[in-house]
Order: structure tokens, then C-alpha cells, then sequence
């Protein structure tokens, strides 16, 4: 009797430790990259080793648990690197990337913490080949006021019909700014087969006398097999909507300012090619201000699948500034130091 109630004991405990396993996941991931590059075209000719050329390396925890009611408790945890010194990314902010929690139901996904600013994601994710990394990546000329909001609240919509509708709210909790620096986001994303599409603009308190910060973005790609074409087109107001990202780059005689009013319109193409995936964009920025300082970006590259966790990848730009604008070509992590820039990078993802 002994034997069989210790056996039924056993039994009991592994089945209980599977449920609450199955209730609950923690998940471990990252990405590391690094790359050589050379930017021309600023202050002299750099040659460097840099971290997150193609995308922002970062490690991550995030988890879900099962609460009850069709209710799950939903967490993230997502602090960035830098491969080339081992330090923390996003001016040493521990989770710097991504800290919140929230709870998900059939009716959507409320979460609270520091989340993406929804128009530069649609702006990356959705319009640029290049997925806002590497010397292509479109945040080099075109407008966008964050690409992070702190102390924010995120309700994403369930899918309905390929529809999926996002609102964001950031408290701000700046003392002495105009209306606080709170931000409201809102973004409507399609999905149907090959063709994505999304709508999203952010908006923010200016500072004192400035007026407040608007950038909107329609973003679309579509899948055709042989490759897929990418679009967007984007409206900036406001200082601080557009951004040099430094005050005289170029060594201008008069330092140049950043643009308060400008549209940015993007195409691009993805092609694959067996394990290679040729790149290539362009971006040109209408500066509506008195200076007309417009820029244009042109973007080629390349990348190749060792597996399906890692690839190389090789990139180039080109912007052509007009009439002192001061555009620089960076990547995902880096704002640049020039107008031309030569990425040949290493990606990989666990």
C-alpha cells in the first residue's frame, strides 16, 4: 500500500508540475550583431566596429500565465547591448528596449510600461525594406519624434477581418513642459494574403512656445513571389517631428535647422533570391520651411542566410542634402557622421 500511494503521490506532482507549465512560460531570446563600417562624407573618413548595424542587439525575457476566464497575464523584459564593448545600449537604461506588462483577453491586450512609438514602427516594420536598420535604414531622413515612449498605456484591438486598431497614451511626467510632454498614438493596420497596410500617427506636447510634434505615416508592402515592393508616405509638424540628430555635421558656415514641416515619401523592393535578399530604396524629404532643405536617400543592399537564425548582410547609402540640410547616413543603433555610409555585418538571432 506504501509503494502504490507514494507511486500515486509521484503522479499526482508530475501532472500538476505539466498543468502549471503549461499555464505559465517565461521565454529567453536575443539578437546579436556586428558590423565593420565606414562613413564618408562628415567630419573625415570613419573606419569602426560597431554593434546593431542591421538591428539593435538586446536580450529578453518575456512570459505569459494563464489566469483564468480566457485571461492571460502577458510580460516583456528587453534590455539592449552593445556586441563591440559588452556595454548597454539606449544610454545605459537597463530594459531600455522594452518594460512593460499587461493582461490579454479575447477583447485585445491592454499593456503599461515603455512601449514602441507606433507611427516609426509602421515607418520600419512596415514601409522600409531595409526594417530600420543597416546604411538603408529610412529613420535617417525620414520623420519620426521617438522611437520609444516611456510611461505609456497600450490597447491593441483582437483581429477582425485582417483589421487590427492600436491606441497609446504616454503620461509624459516632464514638470514644466507644455502639456506635460504627454503623446497619443493611433494606428489601423490591414492584413490580407501578400498585402500589408497600416495607418498610425503620433502625436506629443511641444515645449514651451513650439508648437506640438505630429508625424503620421500611410505605410503598405506588397508580397508578388518574385519579390515584394514597399511604399510609404509620411507628414512631420513640429519641432522635433524631423531631426538632424547634431548641430552642425557638415561644418556649414551658418548651423543649419531642423525641419518643422515636411513630407517624406518611400519606395523600396525586396528580392529574394534563394538564400540572398538584394535590397534597395529611396527616400526623398520635402522640407516645407522657408529654407527648403530637402534630402533624398538612396539605399542598396544585400543579405544571405547561413541558417535560419544567422545571416551576413552588406549595405549601402547615399544622401544627397540640399541648401545646408544635414542628414546623416546611421543605421539601427548609430546616427552616423556622414552622407555616405558601407555596411558588411554578421546577424544573429537566438
Amino acid at each position: 500500500m506504501k509503494k502504490i500511494a507514494l507511486s500515486l503521490s509521484v503522479a499526482l506532482a508530475t501532472a500538476h508540475a505539466q498543468v502549471v507549465h503549461a499555464a505559465s512560460s517565461v521565454d529567453v531570446y536575443g539578437l546579436m550583431d556586428a558590423a565593420l563600417v565606414q562613413e564618408n562624407g562628415g567630419i573625415g573618413k570613419i573606419s569602426k566596429l560597431t554593434s546593431g548595424v542591421s538591428a539593435g542587439s538586446r536580450l529578453g525575457l518575456r512570459g505569459t500565465e494563464d489566469i483564468g476566464n480566457g485571461l492571460q497575464a502577458v510580460f516583456t523584459l528587453e534590455a539592449g547591448l552593445l556586441t563591440d564593448t559588452g556595454g548597454s545600449d539606449q544610454a545605459g537604461q537597463l530594459f531600455g528596449r522594452q518594460a512593460f506588462v499587461g493582461l490579454k483577453s479575447p477583447l485585445g491586450m491592454l499593456t503599461v510600461g515603455r512601449q514602441y512609438n507606433l507611427q516609426s514602427q509602421a515607418l520600419t516594420d512596415v514601409a522600409d525594406p531595409f526594417e530600420g536598420g543597416m546604411a538603408g535604414a529610412s529613420t535617417n531622413i525620414a520623420g519620426y519624434s521617438a522611437t520609444r515612449i516611456d510611461n505609456t498605456v497600450r490597447y491593441t484591438s483582437p483581429e477582425w477581418r485582417g483589421l487590427t486598431a492600436i491606441a497609446m497614451f504616454g503620461a509624459g511626467e516632464h514638470s514644466g513642459l507644455a502639456a506635460d510632454q504627454r503623446s497619443l498614438g493611433l494606428s489601423l493596420g490591414y492584413v490580407n494574403g501578400p498585402l500589408t497596410l497600416r495607418l498610425a500617427r503620433q502625436s506629443r506636447g511641444g515645449e514651451p512656445g513650439k508648437a506640438n510634434v505630429n508625424n503620421t505615416i500611410l505605410a503598405g508592402n506588397y508580397n508578388f513571389g518574385l519579390a515584394t515592393a514597399f511604399a510609404g508616405y509620411g507628414s512631420n509638424t513640429g519641432e522635433g517631428s524631423s531631426m538632424f540628430f547634431a548641430e552642425n555635421p557638415y561644418g556649414a558656415p551658418v548651423a543649419p535647422t531642423v525641419s518643422t514641416d515636411s513630407r517624406d515619401a518611400l519606395v523600396g523592393v525586396a528580392v529574394p533570391l534563394g538564400a540572398t535578399t538584394l535590397l534597395a530604396s529611396f527616400i526623398h524629404k520635402d522640407d516645407r520651411n522657408a529654407a527648403n532643405r530637402d534630402a533624398q536617400q538612396l539605399a542598396i543592399g544585400a543579405t544571405y542566410a547561413l541558417s535560419k537564425r544567422s545571416k551576413i548582410y552588406l549595405a549601402y547609402a547615399h544622401i544627397r542634402n540640399r541648401n545646408g540640410a544635414a542628414y546623416m547616413v546611421g543605421n539601427a543603433t548609430e546616427v552616423g557622421s556622414g552622407n555616405r555610409a558601407l555596411n558588411i555585418g554578421l546577424r544573429h538571432t537566438f
